[in-house]
């Protein structure tokens, strides 16, 4: 089985910073891209920032760029997003999202984590 576990959430003042952190666990072989994603109440979830599986290459959301940085710790197999210059309209619900190869399955898989509330405001 496996969990990915975000943290790092919270209430932050508009041109504040935040870092979320992502770690999976579990019976894991392999961890290929991972992403994070962001949804608001009546609105589809967002693709925000993606990472690859040896964190060469990283793509973002046009609303997010120059402001966040995705890394990620493969021997940790955990992914850090740190957001500065936050602004009220990255209010969210932040989820992690990985591609798992598991002993068990012997196949690739979306994982998903709880998700953590980021609320930007004064």
């Amino acid at each position: 089985q496996v969990q990915l576990v975000e943290s790092g959430g919270g209430l932050v003042q508009p041109g504040g910073s935040l870092r979320l952190s992502c770690a999976a666990s579990g019976s894991i072989f392999r961890i290929n891209e991972m992403a994070w994603y962001r949804q608001t109440p009546g609105k589809q979830r967002e693709l925000v920032a993606t990472i690859t599986s040896g964190g060469g290459s990283t793509n973002y959301a046009d609303s997010v760029k120059g402001r966040f940085t995705l890394s990620r710790d493969s021997a940790k197999n955990t992914t850090y997003l740190q957001m500065n210059s936050l602004k009220p309209e990255d209010t969210a619900v932040y989820y992690c999202n990985a591609r798992i190869w598991t002993r068990e399955t012997r196949a690739w898989y979306p994982y998903w984590g709880q998700g953590t509330q980021v609320t930007v405001s004064s």
